[in-house]
């Protein structure tokens, strides 16, 4: 008889966690494993460039079920969520629930599965970054308050379980699957259309979409301008989140060498990052993939719930004044960034020794 498992997948960053887990999930049913997995992805981003081609690149198969919940409000997606995962666990109930990262469909589904008796398994618990105005962080403490099982990126994040009083045998620090991802396609790496021209190894990328930095106007004009400036005439290509695309449109002296462009697959958008001579960012991913590849990274953030890459990697937390970019980006172009190095277990295996330990723990 087969264990199924659901995987939970909503938002872009979701995508490129559960897929060393769903390889190393399938390598285990071939060699005659019971367990199976249902892949739930619940809509949250239903944008094909936010979500759609992650499955092809990433030869994710296409879900079992889309639960459809599209956009709206917190509260509203939220529900929209809960309320159609409610519907399918009743319908077929799974022996777990596996929700990774911090976003909406994290917590929505966790919540769900727990009132239904379904256990949860948490990848990337224990993640801090104090900070509550930040929604991730409220998913973040959510989910972990009602998850069984946790699968931890660090050493920190599980010495920040554990001073919330979960106990050891319910934290296992198996590593980062986001650097199982980019490990896994370094070679498959294919430059955007756009790319032909821009000189290797020297223009930025930027992204932003955190409310803090992008939802006022005057606040936002005057970090791209300190970002146009700092870069000292060198291109910065900017993907746009499309929550940060309204905001752009309001500013009338948009810097002439930042470059908005759409939304690239992963494949492109890594092949970017790996390229460039340093990111402009708010993203906590984007700071581990930098890390591993060496990038330079400045964070326009106060706090990050990822320190090992401030701590170990390369980068550095600049706050959300502008005035601190003009010196930052001075180092970078003088060729004074830090060097960094790869944190404890982001070597390409966190996949299979979830797949392990899930197996133990349920078979």
């Amino acid at each position: 008889m087969t264990i199924l498992i659901d995987i939970i997948a909503g938002a872009r960053p979701n995508f490129m966690k559960i897929a060393p887990i769903v390889h190393a999930l399938a390598q285990r049913r071939r060699a005659g494993s019971r367990l199976q997995w249902r892949l739930v992805h619940t809509g949250q981003h239903y944008d094909r460039r936010m979500s759609g081609d992650f499955f092809t690149q990433l030869g994710i198969p296409e879900p079992d079920v889309n639960l459809g919940a599209g956009s709206g409000t917190q509260a509203r997606q939220t529900a929209a969520i809960m309320t159609a995962y409610e519907d399918l666990l009743m319908a077929k109930p799974s022996r777990m629930c596996l929700v990774v990262g911090d976003v909406t469909s994290t917590m929505a589904c966790a919540i769900t599965a727990q009132k239904l008796q379904v256990p949860v398994a948490h990848v990337e618990g224990g993640l801090r970054s104090r900070d509550w105005s930040m929604p991730e962080e409220i998913n973040r403490l959510a989910t972990d308050a009602i998850s069984n099982w946790f699968f931890t990126t660090s050493s920190t994040a599980g010495d920040n379980l554990r001073a919330e009083g979960v106990e050891d045998s319910r934290i296992f620090f198996t590593g980062n699957t986001m650097i199982d991802t980019l490990l896994a396609n370094m070679d498959r790496l294919q430059p955007p259309a756009f790319a032909s021209d821009l000189p290797a190894g020297d223009y930025l990328v930027l992204t932003l979409h955190r409310p803090a930095n992008v939802d006022d106007a005057g606040d936002f004009a005057r970090m791209l301008r300190a970002v146009g400036e700092g870069a000292d005439g060198k291109r910065v290509i900017f993907p746009v989140h499309p929550r940060t695309r309204k905001s752009c449109e309001l500013i009338d002296d948009f810097p002439s060498n930042i470059h908005m462009v759409e939304p690239q697959p992963y494949l492109e958008f890594i092949w970017l990052v790996k390229h460039s001579l340093g990111v402009i960012t708010d993203s906590g991913g984007i700071t581990e993939e930098a890390t591993v590849l060496g990038i330079p990274c400045m964070t326009l953030r106060d706090n990050t719930e990822r320190p090992e890459t401030v701590e170990i990697g390369t980068n550095e937390l600049l706050g959300t004044d502008p005035a601190a970019l003009r010196p930052a980006l001075e180092r970078l172009l003088a060729g004074q960034w830090k060097k960094g190095a790869i944190p404890e277990k982001w070597d390409g295996k966190t996949g299979a020794r979830i797949a392990a330990i899930l197996e133990d723990m349920l078979d």
